[in-house]
């Protein structure tokens, strides 16, 4: 059976938990819906910048705050559909190879926000490999937790890393973060460069 062909197994908030448990001081970026709710469900923090409705800017965001703190670990959690919205963000974050970043796609297959039609992805469209023929240092599409565990460590290690996780369709229940773009925003700012 090929890999692209193989059905997603893992559990969306267990990836995100054995990921995000060692982050430290990290910078965490999520894209909407589901990566939002796991990362607020794991554990909100004020080095949390939740994306909400801005579908497709996870990544550039993610780059952009890897190049302003370039000895800080960022992190961006997206879903596949929002990253298959902004392919062009691989080749500008690969130009810019910021050792610092990496992209965590959980990969469902769905729009998960949008009815749960079918994500290219389910047809075989091969998020890792595009990453790695943009250019990115580390790429892989990961499976199992036995994957995961091996690339956990990887995802902290030299940039620009893309992972996608091949995650299940089943709904964890729903931990809403603070909402509010402003508070949001000041509370990063603050959290990561102190008060004004």
């Amino acid at each position: 059976m090929s890999a692209s062909r193989r059905k997603p197994k893992l559990d969306r908030r267990k990836v995100a938990a054995e990921i995000l448990a060692r982050r430290g001081d990290a910078l965490v970026v999520t894209g909407l819906g589901a990566p939002t709710w796991d990362a607020a469900a794991v554990g909100d923090s004020p080095l949390n910048f939740y994306t909400w409705g801005g579908m497709g800017c996870a990544a550039m965001v993610g780059l952009g705050m890897a190049l302003a703190q370039p000895k800080r670990r960022v992190i961006v959690i997206t879903g596949d559909g929002e990253m298959l919205m902004a392919l062009g963000a691989l080749a500008t974050i690969a130009a810019q190879q910021p050792q610092n970043l990496s992209i965590v796609v959980m990969d469902n297959e769905h729009y998960g926000e949008t009815g749960m039609q079918a994500t290219h992805t389910q047809m075989g469209a091969d998020l890792a490999g595009m990453a790695k023929a943009a250019g990115f240092h580390a790429t892989q599409t990961i499976y199992t937790t036995a994957e995961l565990k091996t690339w956990v460590p990887k995802i902290y290690g030299a940039g620009p890393v893309f992972v996608a996780v091949k995650v299940t369709t089943e709904r964890d229940a729903l931990v809403l973060p603070p909402r509010d773009g402003t508070l949001l925003k000041f509370r990063f700012r603050e959290a990561l460069l102190g008060e004004a």
